[in-house]
């Protein structure tokens, strides 16, 4: 799989690629990734990519030609033209997009190419976002500096999706948000859904050696090699957290009935 990434700053990724997962994952070219500086792809001694907005207002926006110019170069034609890469996406992150969630790195990761576009100052001309984006993501309700942080949370997420990334398949699939929230519609066409681990819950609190630190000491259920009695504790422990810390999970969660007679219990203060 191929990441682009089209930014006013490049040299803001050179320590993210140089680390763990992301490093060893190119490293064994299961993932190319590729930085592109915006001011490239100006046309005047100054480089100039942004310009003041029209009808006045603060701040200054990205101008359309250097993104077109950057877009062609990597061969990626108006999204009207775009039939012979059906599996290339272009996103711009931007505090206006769809708020990015873990479904969505899922069918991103099944993709060929993802062109990351980092959104700066007030924003980008919004000719590139109707002519080239096929979608608008955010990480959050909040507001950043730029793009560039977004788009390094969308790759992260994304790539350690893709087979092979994580060398255990299984680490992926058991973690917080692991099965799709059934009410989001797809954003990937053509990309099947499917179900994985923990349904749509947060994930369930972990532990290690020493069994005892600082006077606190590890779950018994974790320590007496019963497996069905340590997935049942675990999953009242992702019921429990997720109550706690988002219950708007709990929402479109795949809930079992045992699963709701647990968070009642919870609710009531019968469950230890």
């Amino acid at each position: 799989m191929r990441f682009d990434l089209v930014t006013v700053f490049p040299g803001f990724f050179a320590g993210f690629f140089e680390h763990g997962i992301v490093r060893r994952a190119q490293a064994e070219r299961l993932v190319e990734i590729a930085v592109h500086d915006l001011r490239n792809f100006t046309q005047d001694r100054h480089r100039t990519v942004d310009d003041r907005p029209f009808g006045g207002g603060e701040g200054m926006v990205l101008k359309p030609e250097p993104l077109a110019r950057a877009f062609e170069s990597l061969d990626i034609p108006p999204q009207a033209e775009r039939s012979s890469h059906p599996r290339t996406r272009v996103i711009l992150t931007s505090a206006q997009g769809r708020r990015f969630h873990q479904f969505m790195a899922r069918e991103l990761a099944a993709l060929d190419r993802i062109v990351l576009v980092c959104g700066r100052y007030e924003g980008v001309d919004e000719r590139i976002n109707e002519l080239y984006c096929d979608m608008e993501l955010s990480i959050g309700d909040y507001v950043l500096s730029g793009g560039e942080l977004a788009a390094a949370v969308v790759l992260d997420a994304t790539m350690r999706l893709i087979p092979g990334v994580l060398g255990n398949e299984a680490s992926g699939e058991f973690e917080s948000f692991g099965a799709p929230d059934a009410s989001i519609t797809t954003d990937v066409e053509g990309v099947p859904r499917s179900q994985h681990g923990a349904g749509g819950l947060l994930d369930y609190p972990h532990y290690t050696r020493p069994a005892e630190f600082a006077g606190l000491r590890v779950p018994d259920v974790l320590l007496n090699g019963d497996h069905q009695q340590i997935r049942r504790w675990r999953r009242q422990q992702q019921l429990r957290k997720t109550l706690a810390n988002r219950p708007d999970l709990l929402e479109h969660a795949a809930l079992t009935a045992d699963d709701r007679r647990i968070l009642e219990a919870i609710r009531n203060g019968t469950q230890d």
